[in-house]
């Protein structure tokens, strides 16, 4: 049973039994992979490569840009085909740069570097290791994994928990990954668990995965310090903060971290890989994603390689059977609708959803009519109207004053809203806005850095300049005396 559960939340239908009839499958090489350098929170990666260039696969191709950021590998063997803008996974349908890979079928791989027994390296060299193989949170943050473990290890922790909520309608692939590889999330976990020194492991999740619960039971049976607890499901159990008030009872305080009270938590997707990546010694280069929808012929959870184009895994389901309405990349409540079917496969992604008419409503919104259901539902217990209103009319120091900032962009609201507002979307504008203000203000504070240390520069420079006219001046001062002296001693 669970100890509590969290404020809010909504119901939506969950349509998770379309991917459900068959196990995990694996997609096959496409001909070409699409790797973009920005898959990850933080700045992009750097490209190593050249057109022309052969890779093998897990081969490193594009390091960690500056402060928080990922390397990126080659998912398969092939020649580098070019490295330019590609059609961005995000829905303003802008570019984004990629290294494309001819694949060449062969698979070749890197030497790999296993480890046979993970604990005798330092908690420093395993996150490191974690670092260097690119992994990022696979729940849909895609916050480089390293980053959050290394600050970890200066809190005191006391609970990890592997989060196997997967509240999203129509996703399953967390699920499956517990049902069918749950000894691998387990050695995972322990791994997690020795860095950041934690007392116990949770595994939470969600009542309506029995098949799960059952795998996962059964995988930490010999484990006194794994815990295997369900929780409710509502949407959205999978967010950090409600998992963790859910499991603990615990809250995170506003603009706080997990770690604030002793609690740190993974997705059970990001666990696995951590695992892969010591025990088989390759980098995240694939990962396991749902793809369903009532479009799609049949609809199952694959295993597809990182930069595989969302067409070629459709494709591999048996194509489309009627006319596509939406392409969706993660889930209905939180994923970004995509502009076409071109878009590559990122670390973050865990469904691909294509939606018929029947499965999409776009009513006109009206105006509010001051229910307050968006208030029942939010998750936060924020005033999402008042933040809406304040986004609309670009005010968004008055949105942040209505706890835009503490904003998960769940959906709950626009989900009940009985007047069909875009509640969420007012809020992904206003973030998202914020941003762009962020970033100039950096760049503006950057830029007087620069010039405050050219103008000092320049300064030494002058002064260094002067000094060294003043020193030949005294030289040239003293020389003539010097030969006055030397003539009055021959006389």
């Amino acid at each position: 049973m669970w100890l509590s559960s969290f404020r809010g939340g909504v119901h939506p239908d969950g349509f998770k039994e379309l991917s459900t009839q068959h196990p995990i499958g694996h997609v096959p090489l496409p001909p070409k992979l699409y790797v973009p350098v920005r898959q990850h929170t933080g700045s992009a990666s750097i490209p190593l490569v050249k057109p022309g260039e052969r890779v093998l696969k897990g081969q490193l191709i594009g390091k960690a840009g500056s402060g928080l950021s990922a390397p990126i590998h080659a998912p398969t063997s092939g020649i580098v085909e070019d490295v330019r803008p590609v059609t961005a996974a995000h829905p303003s349908g802008h570019s984004c740069t990629a290294v494309i890979i001819d694949v060449d079928g062969l698979d070749t791989p890197i030497e790999t570097n296993t480890v046979d027994d993970p604990f005798s390296l330092t908690r420093e060299e395993l996150a490191d290791r974690i670092f260097d193989a690119g992994i990022v949170g696979m729940g849909g943050a895609a916050f480089p994994a390293a980053v959050k473990l290394n600050s970890a290890t200066k809190r005191e922790i006391d609970t990890l928990i592997i989060n196997g909520g997967e509240c999203e309608p129509y996703l399953t692939a967390d699920d499956f990954l517990m049902r069918e590889r749950a000894n691998g999330i387990v050695e995972g976990s322990k791994i997690i668990r020795y860095i950041i020194g934690a007392k116990k492991v949770v595994v939470a999740i969600e009542d309506n995965k029995r098949e799960a619960i059952a795998s996962m039971k059964e995988a930490t049976k010999q484990y006194d310090y794994i815990e295997v607890k369900t929780v409710p499901t509502r949407y959205p159990m999978g967010s950090a903060k409600q998992m963790i008030h859910a499991v603990t009872g615990k809250e995170v305080p506003a603009g706080g971290r997990s770690s604030d009270v002793g609690v740190l938590m993974h997705n059970v997707a990001t666990a696995y890989a951590i695992h892969q990546c010591l025990a088989e010694g390759m980098p995240l280069i694939s990962r396991i994603v749902t793809v369903s929808g009532g479009s799609v012929v049949e609809p199952r959870n694959v295993e597809a390689l990182i930069g595989t184009p969302i067409e070629h895994l459709i494709a591999q389901c048996g194509g489309t059977k009627s006319d596509v309405s939406r392409i969706i990349l993660g889930g209905p409540m939180m994923g970004q609708i995509m502009p076409s079917m071109e878009v590559p496969l990122i670390k973050g992604a865990a469904g691909v959803l294509v939606l018929e008419n029947n499965e999409i409503t776009q009513p006109s919104p009206s105006p509010c009519i001051r229910c307050g259901r968006c208030l029942n539902a939010c998750p936060m217990g924020l005033v999402p109207l008042e933040m809406a209103n304040h986004s609309k009319a670009n005010d968004f120091d008055g949105a942040k004053e209505f706890g835009l900032s503490d904003c998960i962009l769940c959906g709950s609201c626009s989900f009940v809203c009985p007047s069909h507002i875009p509640l969420v979307q007012y809020f992904q504008y206003a973030k998202g806005m914020l941003n762009h203000q962020r970033l100039d203000e950096q760049h503006v504070e950057r830029t007087k850095q620069l010039s405050e240390a050219r103008r000092l520069r320049q300064e030494k420079e002058a002064a260094a300049k002067a000094a060294a006219k003043a020193a030949k001046a005294n030289k040239r001062k003293k020389t003539p005396k010097k030969a006055a002296a030397k003539s009055a001693v021959g006389e």
